[in-house]
């Protein structure tokens, strides 16, 4: 971690078919070795087959499955006279995405459909309708958060 001062953000371009900078930062998550032609197949195949199933806009229904998925608290670990304690924090925004992106994408590779394209459409609908395994894990993670509210005051 620098000493100095934070590194700049880099600025993603929005992606060819939808201009989104969201869905240009989803596909960059679910690239694997850097075979990112791979991953914007599977992604927009996906997309196609949101169109197919539910007939109104994909890019709205991922938008809505993200956005469901973000965590609003955490908890991290702190260190207080030779306990640790479980405190909960509020989440910044940039990592709610990053993980309501990793949450949706670790749910949809573990389905048990034919191929990516499918498990990851099956499961943007699943968490655009409030359920599947990216909603089970925010749930957990805000339920972890809500069992330890009582150490909120190791906050700092």
């Amino acid at each position: 971690m620098p000493r100095r001062r934070r590194p700049e953000a880099k600025e993603i371009q929005p992606d060819a078919v939808y201009n989104s900078t969201l869905a240009e930062k989803f596909i960059n998550s679910m690239m694997w070795d850097g075979k990112k032609t791979i991953s914007q197949k599977i992604f927009y195949t996906s997309m196609d087959l949101i169109q197919e199933r539910s007939g109104d806009d994909p890019l709205k229904l991922f938008k809505k499955a993200v956005e469901n998925c973000k965590p609003m608290l955490e908890v991290k670990t702190r260190r207080v006279g030779g306990a640790n304690y479980q405190v909960p924090i509020e989440v910044p925004q940039n990592r709610r995405t990053a993980l309501a992106i990793r949450w949706i994408l670790n749910g949809a590779r573990a389905r048990a459909d034919k191929s990516m394209a499918e498990k990851l459409a099956g499961e943007l609908m699943d968490a655009a309708n409030q359920r599947g395994a990216a909603i089970k894990k925010k749930d957990d993670v805000h339920r972890m958060a809500e069992a330890n509210k009582a150490f909120a005051h190791y906050r700092w």
